[in-house]
Parts: C-alpha cells; sequence; structure tokens
C-alpha cells in the first residue's frame, strides 16, 4: 500500500532544510556556495512532490520507491544543517560567555579544521544523493509544479488559550434520549443477582460511547447505585490489570502493588455494602475465561444485589460470552443508526452552527445525509470537510469523493480518510499523524501537543516571528477540531485544553503514519519496518539483547522516543538524531551524562520520573526548546542553564521558597514558559534577571521580594512590558525580622501590563497599595473613567497585614473574582469597595481576625454566585453585607460565626441581624437560580440554629459546623426536600435527629456525615434500642458516617 503521508513528511522535512540553510546558516563561512546550491536543489525537488503524489496513489511503483529514497535523504540533510545550526548556537554561548576575546568567524571558537572537514565532506554527500534523487525524477518523468503553500481557513477569535482514553464526563447527544430511556428502565429493574450486565453493540461511530456517557450522568442512575465507575478498556489487558483500572477510578490514586490479592482486597472495602454502577467502554478482549473470572470475583466481592455492569463495545460474540457468563436471559442492546433527519441536525451544526443554512448546503442535502448512512462520526466529519472548503467547492466534493463510498466501517474509514486527504497543509497532516504514537484514549495535552509538534519541525516558519509558532498553531487545533479529528476536553478550572480522539480516528492515524513509526508493548518486537521508523513509544520492560538490538536498529532514523522503564547512558548514545525523548513516568534515578551529546535534542520531558539529578552535559543541547520536570523528583537545576539559548519552556514548580535560581537567568531571551522565580541576593539572581525575559506568557509566581532592595530594583523586572503574562503571583516571606520594610516602593514599580487577568499578592507589608491597583484618583493623564488593569478577573490580597484599609475598587468592571485573607491589619472595610463591580462572581473574606465591619450593597454585584464570609470572629452581624435579595445568581453561601455581643445564645443572636429576608427572597423566587449550598458556623455554647434557614428549601447541600450545644435538631428539616448531602461536625452534645418522618421527607438525601458526636453515634448502629435509639431514623441512607471524633 501506498504511504498516504509520505509526501507531507518530505514537503516539511524539504522546507525545514530549505530554511535551515537560506535563514539560519546560510551565512556560514566556507559554506555559502555548497549551502546555496543545495537550497536550490531542494526547492526543485520539493515542486516536484505534487506529481510524485498523484502517481504513487496509483501504484505506481517507481514513483514510491523513489519518494522513500527522497524521503531519506530528506531527513539526512535535514540532520547534517541542524548540526552545523548546533554549531553556530554553541558558537554563540561560547563568545557570550567571553566577551572579551575575539570570534573572527564562525569555526573560530573550538577546534574548527577537524569539524569543518568532516561538514564539508557530509554537504557534499547530502548533495551527490540529491542531483541522483533529481536525475531518477528526471528518468520516471515527473513534472515540476510552483509549490503553493495553502492558506490555512481564517481562524475565529479564539481569545486566550490556555491506548483512546473515554471519560464519563458527558457530551451533547443527539437522537438517542429513547435508547437513554429504554436502557435507564433496565437498569433500574429490580434484580436478585449481584451483579448483572447490559451490552451495548454497535459499529464504531454509531455512538455508543456518548449513550454510555449520557447513561452514567443521568441523574436516576445517581439516585439509584450508591457508587459509580466509568472504566475504559480499549485494548486486551490482563484480569488483574482490569481490577487495577476499577480501582484507581475507585481512589482516584495510582496502583502501585501488582498483588491480585491486594487489588481485589482494597476493591471490596470500598463496594461492600454498596450497590454499583460499572461502566466497561470499549471492550476488546472475547477471552471467555478472562470475564468468567472477572465476573465470578466480582460477584465474590459484594453481597449486595442490584448491582450493574454496561459493556460498549464493537464485538457481538464478546457480548454473547458476557451475558453467557453471568446467565442473563436478555440479549445485547444493538444500538441502531440515527435518522436522516437527525444526521442533517448533526451535520448543519458542523457546518453553520446557529446560523441560516445557505443554498449550496440546500441543494446538496438529500445526497449529503445518505453518505452519513446513520452514522454520527460520518456526519460529524463530513460536516466539519464542508466547513472547512468554499461553498463553490462543496458540489465537487459531493460527486468525485463523497460518491463512491463502500458501506460499514469502511465506509466511516473512508469518510475519515477523505477528511485527512482535505486538511489544508501537510504541516497539519504530519501533526495529526503524529498523534498515533499515542496509545488509544489518551487525553494529550494541548500545549505538550504544541511543544512537541515544534520539536519535529511540524510549525509552519512564520517568516516574520519564530516567537509567534506557538500561536500560530492553534489554528492547526482548531482545523482538526472542526474536521472531527480532535475531541477537546477543557479542565475544570478552564485554564488548560486536552484533545483526544475517536479510536476510529486513532486507527486512521496510525494507518497515515504506518511507514513512519511504531508503538511498542511490553511483548511486542519491530519486524520489517527497518530504518522508516521515526516515531517510538516503549516501555523497554522486555529482554536486554532484543532492547539493545531495536535501538542499534534505528540509531539514524528514530526522532522521537517515549520510554517507560530503565534507559541506559550507552543506550541513548546510539540514538544520535533524537529530537524528542519522553522520560515521563521512568523509574530511572539519575538523568545520563551522555544527554548532552545528543544535539538535536528540542524536548525533555521527565514529568513524574524518579530522575532526581540533572547532568551539566544537559546545558550543552543548545536546540532544547522545551524541559518538563513536572511532578519529578528533580530538585536542583544546573548552573549553568543560561547556555540553553533556544529554550521556550520550563516546565518545573518548586514550593521551596529557598531554591535558588540557576545564574544570569536573564539570558534565555526565548523563554515563554517560567512558572516561578525566586528573587536573590547574588548578581545574576536578582529580579533584574527577568528584565530581558520579554517574551513570558501564561503564569508566574515571584518570591522573596523582601530581597528587593529599592524601587529601581523592581523596575528592572520590566513587569509592565510582558504583555502575555494572564497571572501574576507576587510574594514576600512571611517570617521577616524588624519593621523597616520598602513593601510600597517595590510593590509600586511592579506594575503589570494592562493585559494582566488574575493578581495574587502574599504577605505585602505595606500600609497601602499602589495607585496602579486601588485605581485612586491621580493628577496625570489619564482618562477618569479608564482603568490600568481593564482585564483584571481575578484579585487576592493574602496575609497584607499591615495594611489598615482598602479603598474602592474603581472601574474593575472586568473583575469576577475577589478574595481577601487574613489581613489582620484591617478593621473596616468600605460599604462602596464593590460599587463598579457589576461582573463580580466570587467573594470570599475570611481569616480577618480583626474585622468589625463589612457592609456593601449586594444590588451593585448582581452576577455573585459565590460568597465566603467567615473566620472573622470580630465581624458583627448588622455589619455584614446587605442586599441578598438581588443576587438572582446566588449558588453557594458560606458565613460565619460572627461576634456575639448578645446574651441570647439559645435563639443564635449572631445571627438575628443577618439579611435572611433578603437571602429567602432571592433563593426562592426561581427554583433554577436558587441557593444550592449553604455552609454555616456557630459557636459552642449556641443551643440552637437560626430557624430562618429552614425556608432555604432549594438546598442540595447544607454543612453545618461548631454548634455545640444542640442536643435535637429540628423536625423542620424536613422541609429540605432537594438536600442531597447533610454534614454536621461539632455538635458535641447531639442526641437526637430530626423525627423519623421528617427523615424520611428527605427523599433525595444520599449522604450524611457527622463527625465528633459521641452519643449520636452511639445511637446510630444497627444494635442500638430503645426510644433514644436513631437507627430507624438514617438506616435507609446509602452513603452514611457518623463517628464521635
Amino acid at each position: 500500500m501506498a504511504d498516504a503521508v509520505i509526501s507531507a513528511t518530505i514537503q516539511v522535512a524539504l522546507e525545514t532544510a530549505v530554511s535551515l540553510a537560506t535563514d539560519r546558516i546560510g551565512m556560514l563561512v566556507g559554506f555559502k556556495k555548497d549551502l546555496a546550491s543545495m537550497s536550490r536543489t531542494l526547492t526543485f525537488i520539493n515542486a516536484l512532490l505534487a506529481d510524485a503524489e498523484e502517481r504513487q496513489q496509483n501504484q505506481d511503483r517507481g514513483v514510491q520507491e523513489w519518494l522513500k529514497s527522497l524521503e531519506e535523504v530528506a531527513y539526512d540533510a535535514g540532520n547534517v544543517l541542524d548540526e552545523l545550526n548546533y554549531e553556530s548556537l554553541r558558537c554563540k554561548v561560547e563568545s557570550r560567555n567571553q566577551p572579551k576575546s575575539k570570534v573572527c568567524c564562525f569555526f573560530s571558537c573550538s577546534n574548527s579544521v577537524g569539524f569543518r572537514w568532516r561538514m564539508a565532506s557530509k554537504v557534499r554527500d547530502i548533495k551527490l544523493k540529491l542531483n541522483e534523487i533529481n536525475q531518477e525524477a528526471d528518468g520516471l518523468g515527473l513534472i515540476g509544479r510552483a509549490v503553493m503553500t495553502a492558506a490555512l481557513p481564517a481562524a475565529a477569535d479564539a481569545g486566550d488559550r490556555r491506548n483512546r482514553q473515554t471519560d464519563s464526563v458527558a457530551v451533547p447527544m443527539t437522537g438517542r434520549a429513547d435508547d437513554e430511556s429504554k436502557i435507564v428502565k433496565m437498569l433500574l429493574s429490580p434484580s436478585e443477582k449481584v451483579v448483572s450486565c447490559l451490552p451495548i453493540t454497535g459499529m464504531g461511530g454509531l455512538g455508543k460511547t456518548t449513550l454510555a456517557k449520557s447513561i452514567y450522568n443521568n441523574h436516576q442512575i445517581d439516585g439509584h447505585f450508591q457508587k459509580k465507575l466509568w472504566v475504559c478498556v480499549s485494548k486486551k489487558v490482563p484480569v488483574v490489570e482490569l481490577f487495577k483500572l476499577i480501582l484507581v477510578q475507585l481512589t482516584g490514586e495510582k496502583v502501585e502493588v501488582d498483588d491480585r490479592n491486594v487489588i481485589v482486597g482494597k476493591i471490596q472495602n470500598q463496594l461492600e455494602g454498596k450497590r454499583y454502577f460499572l461502566v466497561l467502554d470499549d471492550v476488546w478482549d472475547d477471552n471467555q475465561a478472562l470475564w468468567d473470572d472477572f465476573f465470578t470475583t466480582l460477584k465474590g466481592l459484594n453481597p449486595t444485589d442490584g448491582s450493574w455492569c454496561l459493556v460498549t463495545t464493537r464485538i457481538g460474540q464478546l457480548a454473547d460470552i458476557v451475558l453467557k457468563v453471568l446467565r442473563m436471559d436478555d440479549e445485547a442492546y444493538a444500538l441502531g443508526r440515527l435518522p436522516d433527519d437527525l444526521c442533517w441536525s448533526i451535520l448543519k451544526e458542523k457546518v453553520v452552527g446557529g446560523g441560516e443554512v445557505p443554498d449550496e448546503l440546500k441543494a446538496i442535502k438529500e445526497r449529503v445525509i445518505k453518505r452519513c448512512d446513520g452514522l454520527p462520526l460520518a456526519a460529524s466529519v463530513i460536516g466539519g470537510l464542508l466547513s472547512l472548503k468554499r461553498k463553490e467547492e462543496w458540489q465537487s466534493i459531493l460527486e468525485n469523493r463523497l460518491s463512491s463510498l463502500s458501506g460499514d466501517e469502511d465506509r466511516v474509514m473512508q469518510i475519515l480518510k477523505l477528511s485527512f486527504d482535505n486538511l489544508p497543509s501537510p504541516y497539519i497532516k504530519k501533526c495529526f499523524a503524529y498523534c498515533s504514537i499515542f496509545p488509544k484514549d489518551t487525553e494529550m495535552e494541548g500545549d505538550m501537543l504544541i511543544e512537541l509538534w515544534m520539536a519535529e519541525g511540524f510549525l509552519q516558519a512564520d517568516i516574520n516571528s519564530q516567537m509567534m509558532m506557538e500561536e500560530n498553531v492553534i489554528n492547526y487545533l482548531r482545523i482538526l477540531l472542526q474536521s472531527s479529528l480532535f475531541e477537546e476536553i477543557i479542565d475544570e478550572s478552564e485554564t488548560s485544553t486536552s484533545y483526544k480522539m475517536h479510536d476510529l480516528v486513532h486507527d486512521l492515524a496510525e494507518l497515515m503514519s504506518k511507514s513512519t513509526k511504531v508503538i511498542i508493548d511490553r511483548d511486542t518486537s519491530i519486524v520489517g519496518n527497518g530504518n522508516q521508523i521515526r516515531y517510538l513509544a516503549t516501555d523497554l520492560f522486555g529482554g536486554g539483547e532484543d532492547r539493545e538490538k531495536l535501538l542499534e536498529s534505528l540509531s539514524t532514523s528514530l526522532h522521537t522516543l517515549f520510554v517507560k522503564g530503565y534507559l541506559s547512558g550507552d543506550m541513548l548514545m546510539k540514538l544520535k538524531n533524537l529530537y524528542v525523548l519522553n522520560l515521563s513516568h521512568t523509574r530511572t534515578r539519575e538523568l545520563p551524562v551522555s544527554i548532552g551529546k545528543l544535539i538535536h535534542l528540542r524536548y525533555i520531558n521527565l514529568k513524574w520520573s524518579a530522575i532526581s539529578i540533572l547532568p551539566d552535559s544537559l546545558c550543552k543541547l543548545y536546540n532544547l526548546q522545551t524541559l518538563t520536570l513536572s511532578h519529578s523528583d528533580v530538585d536542583r537545576l544546573p548552573e549553568r542553564m543560561c547556555n540553553l539559548i533556544s529554550l521556550r519552556h520550563l516546565h518545573y514548580y518548586t514550593f521551596d521558597e529557598t531554591f535558588q535560581m540557576p545564574l544570569e537567568m536573564g539570558r534565555l531571551t526565548c523563554l515563554r514558559t517560567l512558572e516561578f522565580f525566586n528573587v536573590g541576593r547574588e548578581k545574576g539572581r536578582r529580579i533584574g534577571e527577568l528584565g530581558s525575559l520579554k517574551n513570558l506568557k501564561g503564569k508566574l509566581e515571584i518570591r522573596n521580594l523582601e530581597l528587593v532592595t529599592d524601587k529601581k530594583g523592581a523596575e528592572e523586572a520590566k513587569l509592565s512590558e510582558k504583555a502575555n503574562l494572564f497571572r501574576l503571583e507576587l510574594e514576600w516571606a512571611d517570617d521577616r525580622e524588624g519593621d523597616n520594610y520598602n513593601d510600597e516602593d517595590v510593590l509600586d514599580s511592579l506594575r503589570p501590563h494592562p493585559n494582566l487577568e488574575e493578581l495574587v499578592i502574599w504577605n505585602f507589608m505595606g500600609d497601602q497599595f499602589p495607585r496602579w491597583l486601588m485605581d485612586l484618583p491621580t493628577t496625570t493623564t489619564i482618562p477618569k473613567l479608564a482603568t490600568t488593569l481593564p482585564k483584571l478577573a481575578r484579585l487576592e490580597f493574602n496575609c497584607c497585614n499591615r495594611c489598615r484599609e482598602l479603598h474602592p475598587l474603581q472601574n474593575f468592571t472586568s473583575l469576577k473574582e475577589l478574595e481577601i485573607y487574613k489581613c489582620d491589619g484591617l478593621t473596616n472595610l468600605p460599604g462602596d469597595i464593590l460599587h463598579s463591580c457589576a461582573s463580580l462572581q466570587k467573594l470570599e473574606v475570611s481569616g480577618c481576625d480583626n474585622l468589625i465591619s463589612f457592609p456593601p450593597d449586594l444590588q451593585q454585584t448582581p452576577s455573585l454566585s459565590e460568597l465566603k464570609l467567615l473566620g472573622c470572629p470580630k465581624l458583627k452581624t448588622s455589619m455584614t453585607p446587605k442586599g441578598f435579595g438581588f443576587l438572582t445568581s446566588l449558588r453557594e453561601l458560606e458565613i460565619g460565626p460572627f461576634s456575639d455581643d448578645g446574651d441570647d445564645h439559645e435563639n443564635s443572636s449572631i445571627y438575628n441581624e443577618f439579611d435572611w429576608s433578603g437571602l429567602i427572597s432571592s433563593s426562592s423566587s426561581s427554583s433554577s437560580c436558587a441557593l444550592r449550598r449553604l455552609v454555616l458556623y456557630g459557636l459552642p455554647h449556641m443551643e440552637s440554629l437560626p430557624p430562618q434557614i429552614q425556608y432555604l428549601t432549594t438546598l442540595t447541600s447544607l454543612t453545618l459546623r461548631g454548634f455545640g450545644g444542640i442536643k435535637a435538631l429540628p423536625d423542620w428539616f424536613g422541609n429540605f426536600a432537594t438536600l442531597e448531602a447533610l454534614r454536621l461536625t461539632g455538635f458535641k452534645g447531639l442526641g437526637h435527629l430530626p423525627s423519623e418522618d421528617a427523615m424520611r421527607s428527605l427523599t433525595k438525601l444520599k449522604r450524611l456525615q457527622v463527625h465528633g458526636s459521641p452519643l449520636l453515634k452511639e445511637r446510630c448502629t444497627p444494635g442500638s434500642s430503645g426510644p433514644d435509639s436513631q437507627w430507624s431514623k438514617v438506616s435507609h441512607i446509602q452513603d452514611l458516617d457518623i463517628t464521635d471524633d
């Protein structure tokens, strides 16, 4: 079969080589003529690729062999030119480190004669090979065409971006409501079996996983089962690995042990006495012995009847096996195709969103729906394909490309292949094919993908700015999403984005990169591909001899290596053309010194590895762009890190405030990612090192600011010039001696760029904050309505104990979150502090020991959804916020305890003047916009709860802490018809719950936690009896946890 991506591979390699030869090293003394000639030849051959691509698709064996030869030479040329580029960078570093010596020319800074002769010989060899390739092209009759780099479709404004692994997060589902209803009904039906099973079967692309997700998140399922587990299997695994996957879902922690008895025992502890719902998604193994073993063990873990296992699979025989093993009378649920109108809805949404359907799409509606054949994935992919093409091309695509599709899964794969073929750039094709190196179901971090693609040279060079490569590739991701080749996953904090591929799309990626990569499991070996393998992922747990043979065979071809397991320095030395090295999760303790010999390396990932020592030789990797050390054991960075002049991303964080930054970090002028900077005393470690790092982006934490000597020193950081930072954290030490601080001058000079979105300040010991932050009136020419931080969305003041007052926040119209924590100097916060914060959604004031007054008018913050006002023991209830009636969006409230300035302890005087009426009014105005979560703090002597909370009937979660004098809970608890979770802490005297009728009225209650109530614990046991027994009131609750401490 022809290699579907080889022409894209070659074009990317050729253009990379041309870029190196002309832009970066074309002026090298002694090489100008040869490199200019090579560049012309490379450009000429590149023009032949379009014709060669067409002919290889027609199975022209001669052209296929020519392309393979050209691929080898193109890679060789890139490696040779990159070696010259490395020498240029090395010379630049050495000359910079020896500023007083004169560097006359490129090679005068090192032992140049031998190197120059060797490189000249390599360049001549490449020229000869290229000439041979050119002559062969003439013999094959290949015709040159002008190379037109396809313009990428214009990107919509994306704003600020920050083995198939499925997850249980629900996604939009079209047309499966009846299927969901039928299956949920089956799962809720009474069962005398300990474990029952229902397989959902059907071909790929029908939406089995999407349906399973919707069932998993169905509220009826939540109410019926006490535990839910989502396990994606996706490949054949031993039964003990399957139990490991289940244990991970139960505990949320990595399973370090391999002993089956231990693993199964831990699962039993989690499931014992509970009815559970287990989803096994994307199952492939039809080994009857495995499923017999698995379900026999599962049934023995928990004698409770009524648990269910939902299995999704493409294999009908597997479904029959699991039903037979569990002696189920029902048949598998065969998922059918979608009706035409629903396929049209999916396709239309992909092409025009909510916009008007153009006539060109209406004209092909019936024919394009026919091509979807009832498959949601096909509809989505075809819609994505059309959306990336001009309307004038739609008819041609339908007639010439979609008309010849065959049936079933072949049809889906053909549609996916068509979508791949129509990607508008060979660079995007290479980016997509490269992702086959990840196991199916992997969630691929967006930033990591960009860094890997950049390291491999897959990001199309921007002639205007190398510094903008990462931004340009966002358009690649958008196109892959639009083509339905990628799915987007945004984390809960919305600060990072990951991507994954449907298993059929992963199959396509493997097919497209068939001749240029291989993934090896521990029991797999390479056969036949030889030096065509460029990208390899292996666990390296196999035999040493086979491993040595493998790496020896790949010593010149391999560009990317993902390794789990041990990797020696000798093995590493063999891989002289490596560009990407991923040692994440490796058990190796020390990075080999030989790493410094891998001069092409652009990317090193040691995330979650056991590596603790980085050798100094690492600092000789002058091409290195990304160094990832997150969650590794590394506790020191090499001193000569400043020599890594190509470094763009340093992913490393430590909480250690005594950690010393490497000297002269300011020399890393390409750096974009720096998670923290610890200011030091000595030259080369001062805050001024940040001044030359103009391209920093994302988050930056600056610590030890007490070591900044004066205003001028702080100004040298040049924070106001760093337009790409969206979060800034400024921190002084919390244990300083004396009281002569310069914090105000320092903070005044650390004014950030107006683009900043989040600002966090720790341990500031000034009396007041600078004008640029509080936006106080000035005599400058700044317009009256202007703000210095117009995009600021989050603001935190932490442990700023000398600050006596906070002025009203002027013109912070974008502010969404405000947090004031442990600012003990504050006694009064002005009532109009929030008067211009109409967008505020979250407000927290906590731990301020001397705060007496905080009376803002909440009418000024109508968008507030979360309010926390706690741990301020002197705060008077009469001086707390008013205007709760205007908070129609309030969902969470956490308050108390307030100042106890009354004698009526029994009637909860500390809450008497709280704005209960407003809170009740806003909560009852609309069930869809009502308070859901309340946390209330009391005092040890309080003998009753504020009675007003009985009217907050929309609560789903209620937490009460520290009401130590209460002996019995009132019956009005039965009013909380929607309550799902009740938590009581510090009720030392509590002996009685509400009446049994009241407790039984809480039909939604799934979780009851009571901590620190010894008497109640004694009365809430199955063996308790007598009139004081409370067991009958709680025996029906799924998740019950009552302790005496």
